[in-house]
């Protein structure tokens, strides 16, 4: 059976952009990169829950020769020490994904004394040098306002993956809703860009990837949602179909 969203799906994903000629970068390498050799292919994680599946998938880019970037949150059952050095030891880079504004309930002030004292969390397990922020779909406060009031450079981090990032560039393609269209269910893990492409299925990016269609892309996933058994792909995809139709209402009632 050909399941989508599996570890084994993924490592297609992982393979395709190898074989198809892409440099892959971490988002740090890709701002330290002032001009890229070739086409390339931003691999970049959202850690929102299951830091383990985060960690297989670490693994699986590993053994391919790859480094990609995970983005952890600072929650008790994401923010894993052990994980987090495990992941780091690969090459991979560590950032922060960072809710201190949904934390908060939109005050500035004490958002960012959270996102210092957290991100200084991080730095005493790793390097960290850029941040993602996370979507928090059921928050109304989105967790990028934060830099319009304060600078994250002064924080010594260079980038933050949804503003740094030229999109003008790179396709950005989100497996946000259990569908890398942008459109469908995807109300903050999304970026300004004149381009889209609706896909839903990841063999659809593959073969994406392959006809090269553009010629740098970033690819943004959740390791939670990639399963690595049968039980846990069924959680997976009940958990999303649940979480898509909450979305969905939500909209409508707009």
């Amino acid at each position: 059976m050909n399941l989508d969203f599996t570890l084994d799906k993924y490592k297609k994903i992982c393979q395709a952009v190898i074989d198809a000629g892409y440099e892959i970068m971490t988002v740090r390498k890709y701002l330290q990169t002032t001009n890229p050799i070739s086409d390339y292919a931003i691999l970049r994680h959202d850690v929102d829950r299951n830091p383990g599946n985060a960690q297989k998938m670490a693994r699986l880019e590993n053994r391919l020769g790859l480094a990609s970037t995970y983005y952890f949150r600072y929650t008790r059952n994401v923010f894993k020490s052990d994980i987090i050095k495990n992941i780091a030891s690969m090459g991979h880079e560590i950032g922060y994904h960072y809710e201190t504004l949904s934390k908060t309930n939109g005050n500035f002030e004490k958002a960012i004394e959270v996102f210092k004292n957290e991100l200084a969390e991080f730095r005493k397990i790793c390097e960290v040098n850029t941040i993602s922020m996370h979507g928090k779909p059921f928050s109304k406060w989105d967790n990028r306002e934060l830099w319009s009031k304060y600078d994250f450079t002064d924080l010594d981090l260079i980038g933050e993956a949804y503003l740094s990032i030229d999109y003008d560039k790179v396709q950005y393609f989100c497996d946000t809703g259990r569908t890398w269209d942008s459109k469908k269910y995807n109300i903050r893990d999304h970026v300004k860009q004149d381009d889209s492409f609706e896909i839903d299925k990841t063999d659809e990016l593959i073969s994406l990837l392959f006809s090269k269609t553009k010629s740098s892309v970033c690819i943004s996933s959740h390791p939670n949602r990639w399963a690595d058994s049968n039980a846990e792909w069924f959680g997976s995809y009940l958990s999303d179909w649940l979480i898509n139709r909450i979305k969905l209402g939500i909209s409508l009632c707009k």
